[in-house]
């Protein structure tokens, strides 16, 4: 059965993780002392025993769901089990790539601590807003976003699954929105806790920055495809990569087309690496057949390798 590994985004931290991988396995030390080197600061202790407010900074946030992702892709493959595509949501492409060997751990650390920056200093905190819409669906939500937009810029920014959309935008845009798309139908609509309006097309400077990193650093090509977040289509070119990265920025993620391109490959189970189990979740409103597993530590790697019959 072919496997694909999915890699998760922002909102999967918790203070804590990666510390039982640390404990356990000296590939996880090596990572974690890496990255340490890589950024200039220990994502490691931020990790294991900072506050939840460090943690929850973008720049930190980032780097640190990163590392411990790419851990748990490690340790996979020390047990034997390999990915035979791979896919991420948002910051959980840049996982997915250091997974198929697109890019190099150092560089992919140090590129999304970057990214967390730019994405912040693109909209200043309090200017910008997200909210999760449950219940609706896509078209009306794009619709009313576009009529919301007159009293400040709103968007469809995360197609996650079946009846859960994330807007984004301005604050007084999404507001708006939100008193609208409750009135259409919506069962529930949620102000997230985050700093920014991630993947809005108030993301272009962010975007803009990100491009100048990214020529700074080496890209291959895919040792298997990878799911790309602007585009829903599987990608192996490293030049296609690159752009894709660069407009995923400030573009939407297109998580259930994702989903429908690694299932069309043939992928039957999906193994969630890293914190959460967030995409488990969405996988499972997408497609009821899909066998979900997670690993984000000892207990659910040991539960993961018994369901493989490793």
């Amino acid at each position: 059965m072919k496997k694909a590994f999915i890699f998760p985004g922002q909102g999967a931290q918790a203070v804590g993780m990666g510390k039982d991988f640390y404990d356990n396995f000296d590939s996880a030390k090596k990572l974690f002392d890496e990255a340490d080197e890589a950024l200039g600061y220990s994502i490691k202790k931020m990790c294991f025993e900072g506050s939840e407010d460090d943690l929850k900074l973008t720049a930190n946030t980032q780097p640190a769901i990163l590392v411990v992702s790419v851990i748990v892709n490690e340790i996979l493959k020390s047990e034997g089990v390999t990915a035979d595509i791979a896919g991420g949501h948002s910051l959980g492409e840049y996982s997915a790539l250091v997974s198929a060997g697109t890019l190099k751990f150092s560089d992919a650390v140090v590129l999304v601590h970057k990214r967390g920056q730019f994405m912040q200093e693109a909209v200043p905190v309090g200017e910008g807003s997200m909210a999760a819409i449950i219940g609706l669906d896509d078209e009306t939500i794009i619709k009313i976003c576009a009529e919301a937009s007159a009293v400040g810029e709103v968007q469809a920014v995360n197609f996650n699954c079946p009846g859960q959309t994330v807007i984004a935008g301005k604050t007084a845009g999404v507001e708006a929105a939100v008193e609208k798309l409750k009135s259409a139908g919506a069962k529930k609509a949620v102000v997230l806790p985050v700093s920014a309006p991630f993947h809005s097309t108030l993301m272009a400077p962010a975007a803009k920055k990100l491009a100048a990193e990214l020529d700074k650093v080496a890209l291959l090509d895919a040792a298997f495809p990878v799911a790309a977040n602007f585009t829903g289509e599987l990608e192996t070119s490293a030049d296609d990569i690159k752009n894709n990265l660069v407009a995923q920025a400030d573009n939407p993620v297109k998580w259930i087309a994702c989903v429908e391109a690694m299932k069309n490959f043939g992928a039957e189970i999906f193994i969630e690496c890293g914190p959460g189990k967030t995409l488990c979740g969405f996988n499972r409103r997408i497609d009821k057949k899909i066998k979900n597993l997670n690993v984000e530590d000892m207990d659910s790697l040991k539960k993961t390798l018994e369901a493989l019959g490793v």
